[in-house]
C-alpha cells in the first residue's frame, strides 16, 4: 500500500477519534495528546473501531480483512486436536508392531502380570546363550586356511584368563613373537591382523567378506599389504607389539566385539598409523558394528581401504588425523 495514503488515512482516523472523544468526554486538554494510545488499541484487535473508519465521508478509505483474519487465534484447532486420542484403540496393536519393526531392541514386548511373556523370555535366553557361545567359541580353521592367515597366539592360555587378564592379550607369546619376526614381511605399507577377541562368531560370519573386500580395495589403490596374520585371544593393543616387530606404516586389526543381547556377530576394525608400544588410544581409529544388521561387511571392507589411504596421505591417525585434516 502507498505510504502516503497510509499516513493520510491514519491522520484522518486519529482526528475522527479525537473529535468523538471530545464530544463524550469532559476531561481537560491533556487528553487530546493521546492519539497514539487510541491508534494502538485499534491495531491490537478492536475490530469495531476499524469498521467505523470505513464509514469516512469521502469513501477513499479501504481496509483489507486479510490481516484481521491472520490474527484469528489458531489455538481452537490445536485444542480440538489435543482432546482427541493419539492412537485409536483399534489401531494400537498395529502401531506397536510398526514400532517394533524400527529397531532390534526389545521394546513394547508386553508382559504377563509381573513377568515377561513366554516368547520374550525364551528369546532372551536364546540371545544370552548365543552371546556366551560367541565368547567361548573358536574361529573355524577352514576359514583361516582359505584366506591364508598365518596363525599365532597371545600370552593368554585360556578364555578365563583372557577375560581376567587383558594385559596378557596385548602381547604375543614368546614363540609367536619369534615366528612373526621370521615368517612375516617386514616394513609393509599395511599390516592386516585378525583376532577372535570377545566374539569368535563375529569372525566366523564376517571375516571373509571384510577381508576380501579390503584386499580388493587396497589393490585398487596400489597400497602394499604385508603377511596377513591371525592371533588367537588377542586384544586391540596387540597391534603395538606387531608394529614394533614388523615396522609397518599402518596396522589394522579385525577383532570380534563384546557380544550383546541384540547381536553376537559384530566385528570391529581398529586402525593406527605406525603403532608402537606406548601408543595412546587417541591415536587409534575404529569402524565398529560390522555385521549384517549394522555396516554390511563388504561395504565396510571397501570403506576401510579409503580410510587407510587417508591415513597414509596425512601420516597420522585418530585425533592427529582430525587435526591435520582441519
Amino acid at each position: 500500500m502507498n505510504e502516503q495514503l497510509i499516513e493520510k488515512i491514519t491522520k484522518m482516523v486519529v482526528e475522527k477519534l479525537q473529535t468523538s472523544n471530545l464530544k463524550t468526554d469532559d476531561r481537560d486538554n491533556d487528553n487530546k495528546q493521546m492519539p497514539v494510545m487510541l491508534f494502538q488499541e485499534t491495531l491490537v484487535g478492536n475490530h469495531f473501531t476499524e469498521e467505523t473508519v470505513r464509514a469516512t465521508p469521502d469513501g477513499n478509505v479501504k481496509f483489507f480483512d486479510t490481516a484481521l483474519e491472520d490474527k484469528k487465534p489458531k489455538s481452537v484447532n490445536l485444542q480440538a486436536s489435543k482432546s482427541k486420542p493419539v492412537i485409536e484403540e483399534s489401531n494400537k496393536e498395529a502401531y506397536l508392531a510398526d514400532l517394533r519393526k524400527k529397531t532390534p531392541a526389545r521394546i513394547v514386548v508386553g508382559r504377563a502380570g509381573t513377568r515377561p511373556k513366554t516368547a520374550t523370555w525364551l528369546q532372551f535366553r536364546f540371545d544370552h546363550a548365543a552371546a556366551v557361545d560367541a565368547v567361548y567359541g573358536e574361529v573355524p580353521q577352514e576359514i583361516l586356511e582359505r584366506l591364508g592367515f598365518l596363525q599365532f597366539h597371545s600370552k593368554v592360555l585360556d578364555k578365563e584368563e583372557y577375560i581376567r587378564r587383558p594385559d596378557l592379550g596385548r602381547r604375543l607369546s614368546d614363540d609367536s613373537k619369534k615366528m612373526v619376526a621370521e615368517k612375516c614381511q617386514r616394513a609393509p605399507r599395511v599390516q592386516i591382523v585378525a583376532s577372535n577377541g570377545l566374539s569368535a562368531k563375529a569372525l566366523e560370519v564376517n571375516l571373509e567378506d571384510v577381508y576380501l573386500s579390503l584386499e580388493q580395495s587396497l589393490n585398487n589403490l596400489n597400497i602394499e599389504m604385508g603377511t596377513t596374520i591371525y592371533v588367537d585371544k588377542g586384544r586391540v593393543a596387540l597391534m603395538d607389539e606387531i608394529g614394533e616387530i614388523l615396522q609397518p606404516d599402518v596396522v589394522i586389526i579385525l577383532i570380534g566385539e563384546r557380544p550383546g543381547l541384540v547381536s553376537a556377530e559384530s566385528l570391529s576394525a581398529y586402525i593406527c598409523y605406525k603403532p608402537r608400544i606406548g601408543t595412546i588410544e587417541a591415536e587409534r581409529m575404529v569402524v565398529s558394528n560390522i555385521h549384517k544388521g549394522g555396516i554390511p561387511p563388504v561395504e565396510a571392507g571397501a570403506y576401510l581401504g579409503t580410510v587407510i589411504q587417508k591415513i597414509l596421505k596425512y601420516e597420522a591417525s585418530g585425533v592427529s588425523l582430525v587435526k591435520k585434516e582441519g
